[in-house]
């Protein structure tokens, strides 16, 4: 094997490495926010910390690395990270760990899987995302989205029977009596499919503002510190006159809001940016069905969740669903390839024509100015 051969090998694996790096990140944050949720903790209160977290962690480097390519702050943009704000830290996560609190860890994290197929339908509908219906990638992206929407409603509403595993068996009652119930379940499930919607046209909205505000951490700061600004308004009429929802010890509550700030706030966005630059959103989204699986198993030991039958039937629909939107999605990125790859070549034969053409030109000209040069001499 050639150099070149082992550092392409060695790019690979070290991309993959790191998505499934940040797929662990995340499937401990299921696991730690449920277990601080299921301890007392506000959700609205972790939401604001969070991010304060996130905002003091991230700002340095925004400072120093984006000081030559940070632009001016228009209205215009500064109306967008108020909105960006909105959108996800306030809205998507406090919708997100309030249908948490709800359900359970595995339930939040398979249903978190409609997001792409969501975000597609999204941007189809804004005219952001060309569907070539007539093609098979096109009606796949169609049916992938209708398939993960179809197991969403799947696991809301089928549970079917409880699998008997040993270390789940004496939470069962708990479970069928308060979480589990049907009521929550539904209200819990409505709750992260509304987040989830929230969450896309957050996505959207940030690759709209990029456009026109090309810093990448100086804008994650500021939509950080806006939802800081703007989940501390709701929270304190969420909580009001209970102040101790605000007090934090060294305890479960800690951990889960400098591990939700600091890993799944700074740490993953750097990690997701790298991989994005290198291999698309497409490679990132691909291993999210990853993190539902770790949370189904680490959440089975730690948290005692119980599993059944439906909701696991539900999370495959889910997944199936989702890898066909994300097979289509990749088809048209290979086509637009071809495209530009059949284009371009055009282009630079029609520019060498031209360039030969007028080299033709001059040398014509220059040789027949020498003719006449050395006729007129004789």
């Amino acid at each position: 094997m050639t150099t070149k051969s082992m550092t392409q090998l060695y790019n690979k694996v070290k991309l993959i490495l790191a998505v499934i790096l940040l797929q662990f990140g995340y499937a401990g944050l299921f696991i730690i926010s449920k277990f601080a949720l299921n301890k007392g903790m506000s959700q609205h209160v972790l939401v604001v910390y969070r991010h304060a977290i996130a905002t003091a962690v991230i700002a340095p480097f925004a400072i120093v690395l984006d000081r030559n390519v940070r632009p001016k702050l228009t209205f215009s943009i500064f109306a967008k990270i108020v909105l960006l704000g909105l959108l996800e830290p306030v809205m998507d996560q406090n919708l997100y760990y309030t249908g948490m609190k709800y359900t359970t860890a595995t339930f939040t994290s398979a249903m978190c899987n409609v997001l792409p197929a969501f975000a597609f339908l999204m941007a189809w509908i804004l005219g952001l995302e060309k569907v070539y219906i007539r093609r098979l990638h096109g009606q796949a992206k169609v049916l992938g989205t209708t398939v993960t929407v179809g197991g969403a409603m799947l696991m809301t509403l089928v549970k079917g029977p409880m699998l008997n595993l040993p270390w789940t068996n004496g939470n069962a009652h708990q479970e069928s009596t308060s979480a589990a119930n049907k009521q929550a379940l539904v209200k819990g499930a409505l709750m992260i499919l509304v987040g989830c919607v929230c969450w896309s046209g957050f996505i959207i909205l940030q690759a709209i503002t990029l456009k026109s505000y090309p810093a990448e951490l100086s804008l994650t700061v500021l939509i950080c510190l806006m939802g800081t600004l703007e989940s501390s308004i709701l929270a304190l009429a969420m909580e009001w006159g209970n102040s101790t929802a605000w007090s934090i010890h060294f305890d479960v509550k800690l951990l889960a809001v400098v591990y939700s700030g600091i890993i799944c706030s700074g740490f993953a966005f750097y990690i997701q940016g790298v991989i994005m630059k290198e291999k698309g959103p497409v490679f990132v989204t691909a291993f999210n069905p990853l993190s539902m699986v770790l949370v189904t198993i680490i959440g089975s030991f730690i948290l005692s969740e119980t599993m059944y039958l439906g909701r696991i039937i539900g999370a495959i629909v889910i997944v199936v669903g989702l890898y066909l939107v994300l097979w289509g999605k990749s088809k048209d990125q290979l086509g637009s390839r071809s495209d530009n790859d059949r284009i371009v070549p055009t282009k630079q034969n029609m520019a060498t024509n031209e360039r030969t053409t007028t080299s033709k030109q001059n040398f014509v000209a220059i040789d027949v100015t020498s003719i006449e040069s050395t006729d007129g001499t004789a």
